[in-house]
Order: structure tokens, then C-alpha cells, then sequence
């Protein structure tokens, strides 16, 4: 058989058996006179086992190490570790289907945040402080929390996430936090010494709840980092006052 005869017969393309000569996984036939290949029936077994074994998820490198195995242990194990990747993934493939559709569910109910994806919990949480349409703070707070969101270690971003969501359960509390934005949003063109810093950053800290003054509590109040600078690099000096202080207080009121 030439190469695009044993290739029709195994189903791929002869541009992959000369790969797999290339890579040692099909030893060179016999040629011809005129050089052509000659392919026999052992060629075509072999072939089609590459096939079958591709096919179930196995790398080209792995079917290599099987095929040069006469006894087929390593075919037992390779199959065993691929059975058990293959797991990992569909547990990981359901969990995804899972968020996936309850993201679907919130967008076509038209509650999918404007940050969105978010987790499930930080949704909740938007849902509860709502929306603030004309306030750029509202805005770069939610932007920022989206972030931790992301990028926080599970645990502490449910911890922090648990702090805040008292929040929302008293009405009054969040009229408290639109109000606190639109104080941080009068203070944009303004210089740390305003005298409307002391006010706003008292009314910020009164805004956050004990759960959440435990938990500055435990560390340092601002972390350094690239993180918090460019935090604070895209507030007013009065506005990183405000959060400073309010910080500070917080904190206070724990010990």
C-alpha cells in the first residue's frame, strides 16, 4: 500500500503518518526502486492502534511510551492516569455548566452586574447595595471588589465578602452607604486637608459593621503593594483620606 492508500484505510491523513515517522511512534516500510513507501498489514495495525489511543486523550509522547511496550503494563497505567485526569476534568466541566447557568439565569432576569461574571456571593452583594447610576465612587468601589473577587484567595474573599453582606439586610444602612458615595464623589477635586474629610471618613466607618472591623482587625490596615497603591492612585488625596481614616476608626473600634 502507498501512504495515502494506508492512510484512507486507517482514517488519517498521510500528512500525520509522516508525522508519526517523523517522531519515531511508525518505524520507515520498505521502499521501492522508483523510493516510494510500502506499506503492509502490520504498518495498518499498528497505525490504527495509534488511532484508538489518541483518540481516548493520550499525547503523542504517551502513545510512544505504550507501543514500545510489548506486555502492555504501560498501557495500564497510562490509561488509569488518563481516567483519572479525565475525572478531574469532568468534575471541573460540571461545576462550570453549574455557574454557568445560573449566570444565564441572571442575565436574561436582567440582574447580571455590569462587573459581571462575578461570584455568586459578591452578586448577592451588588444586589443588596444597588445600584448607584450617577456615582463614579459606587462605581470604582464595585470595580475593585470585582477584582478581589478574582484575585483573593477563597477564603478571605468569602470572609470579607460575609463581613459586608450585613450591609444590605438594613435598609438604612445602605441609604447610609449611597450617602458616604456621594460624599467621596464631592470630594474629587479635593485636597487632604478639606475639612469635609473628618465628617466623610467617620460616616464611612459608621457605615461598616463589626464582622468587618474583626477582620482589619487581624491585619495591617492597608497592605503594601502594586494593589493598594494603584488603589490609592486613582482617588483625590481627599478621597484616600477618607478611606484611610475610616480604616483607622475601624479598626479602633475592635480593640
Amino acid at each position: 500500500m502507498r501512504i495515502g492508500e494506508i492512510a484512507a484505510l486507517v482514517g488519517i491523513t498521510p500528512r500525520a503518518v509522516r508525522h508519526y515517522h517523523h517522531l519515531g511512534l511508525l518505524p520507515e516500510p520498505v521502499r521501492r526502486a522508483n523510493g516510494y513507501r510500502e506499506y503492509g498489514i502490520r504498518d495498518a495495525v499498528l497505525l490504527a492502534r495509534i488511532r484508538r489511543l489518541t483518540e481516548l486523550g493520550l499525547g503523542l509522547d504517551e502513545v510512544r511510551d505504550v507501543v514500545a511496550d510489548d506486555e502492555g503494563r504501560e498501557l495500564v497505567e497510562v490509561l488509569e492516569e488518563l481516567d483519572a485526569d479525565l475525572g478531574r476534568q469532568e468534575a471541573v466541566i460540571r461545576e462550570r455548566r453549574a455557574r454557568l447557568t445560573d449566570l444565564l439565569g441572571e442575565a436574561r432576569a436582567g440582574r447580571l452586574p455590569a462587573e459581571g461574571p462575578v461570584s455568586a456571593d459578591l452578586a448577592g452583594l451588588f444586589a443588596g447595595l444597588g445600584e448607584v447610576p450617577e456615582s463614579p465612587m459606587a462605581a470604582k468601589d464595585r470595580e475593585l471588589l470585582a477584582l478581589l473577587d478574582t484575585v483573593a484567595p477563597d477564603e478571605e474573599r468569602s470572609r470579607l465578602i460575609g463581613a459586608m453582606r450585613s450591609m444590605t439586610e438594613d435598609p438604612e444602612v445602605v441609604a447610609r452607604a449611597h450617602d458616604v458615595y456621594a460624599r467621596l464623589d464631592a470630594l474629587a477635586d479635593a485636597d487632604a486637608d478639606d475639612p469635609r474629610v473628618a465628617e466623610a471618613g467617620q460616616a464611612l466607618a459608621d457605615c461598616l459593621p463589626d464582622s468587618l472591623a474583626a477582620l482589619l482587625g487581624e491585619q495591617d490596615v492597608l497592605p503594601q503593594g502594586r494593589l493598594t497603591e494603584a488603589f490609592f492612585g486613582d482617588f483625590s488625596p481627599a478621597q484616600s483620606a477618607v478611606v484611610h481614616l475610616a480604616l483607622r476608626l475601624v479598626r479602633e473600634r475592635d480593640r
